[in-house]
């Protein structure tokens, strides 16, 4: 995954502005930068490894001239993060310049192609090829516009494409395919983005472009048409009234840490969401025969906890599955009868949109769960709910897991009471305690965060950490050791407390850390046993329980208190925030960066 920008202007110079839009893409990759600008009949480029800052200290984007220009932050995928890899991209004459997000899959054929005909590759990316088949086209036709559509349909795969001439140096030409793009308008001039905030402080007007879509931009206008008929399209403006100070991070040292504290607030608005959308979605999924819950990463755990409120609440079998594991799975008993509700923070997620293409055509209904407005989940699905928790930067997802646990079950009730398998005063019992939740997460972070990185400091130096819950908590157990190792890298094991005999046992010495998340539920009397277990072999046990549990405490090393009378049904999520507290402040403990773990990007758009 990577971030794109374009922008062209009526007056000043692109680059300062594109270097700003680039530091809030960052999320979307950090191993190399590049800008390119159009001056003088000229393309001037600047680009290397490593991030953004580290850059321009050494170049000064800055002083690039020219109003008109596009720029990149990467995360590999093809090739190794060196400045000769990193974008943009020109062709052999140096006249046109190209930035892309996605993956070229018939990159290595076109590649061939271009070599035959005397191209010469500077990179071993699959993105340069593009600019390469733009200056065959351009042998054929001066127009730029004219020569990205035609190039643009020789390609296979995912691709958000800007591109700049020197022979036009007024213009940039944007074009998408399964890669989310944007357009924003103002009295500056025009913009293109991988998302809203990185162009927001230039304009609050903005145009989704979707799959086929082809755009030119000017400093005046914008015209967008559809690459296959070459036939105009109309793509009204939406008037964004995010702030942009949503996005930055307000007196917190990263944006994790001011995600974690958001989720009261983010929980507020999941429980705001309208009763028609949750009836509707409710009313599909009653009709399917398969139900399946389709999602990678953090929201496949947020799939795990409703499917036992699936069952729980509409005695409704589920099925949770990763994204990447649905079509070799369930691909060929996925029918009309079935319904596919898939789960993607970004609605771009790679492996879930591939997931959720296979079922479309093999008739499924498509239902979705995003926090992306315009994202193409939302566009693919017959029905989606947006889950209402604003823009989140950090890599590793917190408000996501939380407000589409909440969204989710907030689903699960509204279709045990179309099923009639619910009354009416548990409906109401179940909302009130629902409404709750958000000033119970606000009391843990207010009373719990100065314990919690107590016990970062104590245990942040351990070489293995075990995360063990039994029934809906073994999602909670799940989503825990993930945090811990996506930013802390902690080698960790998380599993069903049932299987805590059949593998993880082994693991267990003196010290090693065993994190059971206990709430007060039906499966307390056994976990209660597992912890006698884990004891008896040296491991040093957390337990994260209802206020008051006597047992828990007495046979935990570490005890981490929960405000009391939260429903089974409900607890992942308040019971995961002070795993998440632990993971945040044992990764400051390790001398880390939590926003920006080694491997990973917000958002997985490649395979």
């Amino acid at each position: 995954m990577c971030g794109i920008i374009g922008c062209t202007l009526k007056e000043g110079f692109a680059a300062p502005l594109i270097r700003q839009a680039l530091k809030r893409l960052e999320y979307r990759g950090y191993d190399s930068a590049g800008i390119a600008t159009v001056g003088n009949e000229a393309i001037c480029i600047k680009k290397d490894s490593g991030k953004i800052d580290e850059i321009h200290a050494r170049l000064n984007f800055d002083n690039m001239t020219g109003t008109t220009g596009i720029g990149h932050t990467r995360w590999a995928t093809h090739g190794a993060p060196t400045k000769e890899n990193a974008h943009p991209h020109l062709d052999c004459k140096s006249s046109v310049a190209v930035v892309h997000n996605g993956v070229i899959e018939n990159f290595l054929e076109l590649k061939e192609e271009l070599t035959g005909k005397g191209h010469i590759f500077m990179s071993r990316t699959d993105t340069e090829v593009i600019s390469h088949m733009i200056e065959e086209k351009l042998k054929e036709n001066n127009d730029i516009c004219t020569a990205v559509e035609e190039a643009v349909k020789r390609l296979e795969g995912s691709y958000a494409v800007a591109v700049i001439s020197a022979k036009e140096p007024d213009r940039i030409v944007c074009t998408r395919n399964e890669s989310p793009l944007v357009i924003g308008v103002s009295e500056l001039g025009a913009f293109c983005s991988s998302d809203i905030p990185a162009i927001l402080p230039f304009s609050n007007r903005m145009i989704v472009l979707e799959d086929g879509d082809i755009a030119l931009l000017t400093p005046n206008s914008y015209e967008v048409r559809n690459v296959s008929s070459n036939m105009p399209v109309t793509r009204v403006p939406q008037v964004i009234e995010w702030a942009v100070e949503t996005a930055e991070k307000q007196g917190y040292s990263h944006f994790m840490l001011k995600e974690i504290h958001e989720q009261p607030l983010a929980l507020k608005n999941a429980l705001r969401l309208q009763d028609q959308y949750l009836d509707l979605l409710a009313t599909l999924l009653d009709r399917g025969r398969d139900i399946f819950l389709v999602a990678a990463g953090t929201s496949y755990h947020a799939c795990l906890v409703v499917s036992y409120a699936f069952s729980k609440l509409a005695r409704l079998t589920t099925y949770p599955v990763i994204s990447s594991e649905f079509i070799e799975n369930y691909g060929e008993s996925v029918n009309v009868d079935s319904v596919v509700l898939a789960v993607s923070q970004s609605g771009e997620t790679y492996d879930t949109l591939k997931a959720v293409n296979h079922a479309r055509m093999k008739g499924a209904t498509i239902l979705g769960i995003t926090n992306t407005v315009g994202s193409t989940l939302t566009r693919i699905s017959r029905a989606y709910v947006v889950q209402q928790s604003g823009p989140e930067r950090g890599v590793a997802a917190t408000k996501t897991f939380t407000a589409q646990s909440m969204v989710l079950t907030q689903l699960a009730l509204k279709l045990a009471k179309i099923r009639g398998k619910i009354s009416q005063d548990e409906v109401d019992e179940l909302k009130a305690a629902m409404l709750a939740i958000p000033s119970s997460i606000r009391t843990i972070l207010d009373t719990k965060e100065a314990q919690v990185r107590r016990l970062a400091e104590k245990y942040a130096n351990k070489s293995l950490f075990i995360f063990l819950g039994r029934g809906i908590s073994t999602a909670t157990a799940l989503e825990g050791r993930l945090k811990l190792l996506e930013i802390a890298y902690i080698p960790s094991l998380a599993y069903s407390a049932g299987e805590s005999k059949h593998g993880p046992i082994s693991m267990i010495e003196e010290g090693v850390p065993v994190v059971f998340i206990s709430p007060n539920d039906e499966t307390k009397k056994d976990v209660i046993g597992n912890i006698m277990e884990m004891k008896a072999r040296g491991a040093r046990i957390i337990t994260v329980c209802e206020e008051g549990d006597g047992k828990a405490k007495n046979l935990s090393d570490d005890i981490i208190e929960m405000p009391k009378g939260i429903p089974e049904i409900l607890s992942p999520t308040p019971y995961i925030i002070p795993l998440q507290l632990l993971a945040y402040y044992s990764t400051i403990r390790k001398g880390l960066d939590p926003d920006k773990p080694r491997n990973l990007a917000k958002c997985v758009t490649v395979p």
